[in-house]
């Protein structure tokens, strides 16, 4: 699955800290974030792709160890993450 470079470069821009960076973890948690929306309504039609499922699964742990990572380092900018991608209640 790849992100159209349009909404790629728009994630991006949102959560940029300055005007080069590419990846910093709040950039690489919502690129993980948007890959892991499109995998979700790929699997509500296609329920038996085992294959996609272990990656999508793979991407949620990324997800976490970098989402741990940001809590540890910068407590403003991981609650700052969590909810502008609306991840936790």
């Amino acid at each position: 699955m790849v992100l159209l470079k349009e909404k790629k470069t728009e994630v991006i821009d949102n959560f940029r800290i300055h005007s080069k960076d590419t990846g910093s973890p709040a950039v690489q948690i919502a690129l993980l974030s948007e890959k892991i929306e499109y995998l979700d309504t790929h699997f509500k039609e296609h329920k038996k792709d085992f294959h996609s499922r272990r990656g999508l699964l793979m991407m949620i742990g990324k997800r976490r160890r970098l989402l741990a990572y940001l809590k540890n380092k910068d407590e403003q900018k991981y609650q700052e993450t969590i909810t502008k991608l609306k991840l936790r209640k």
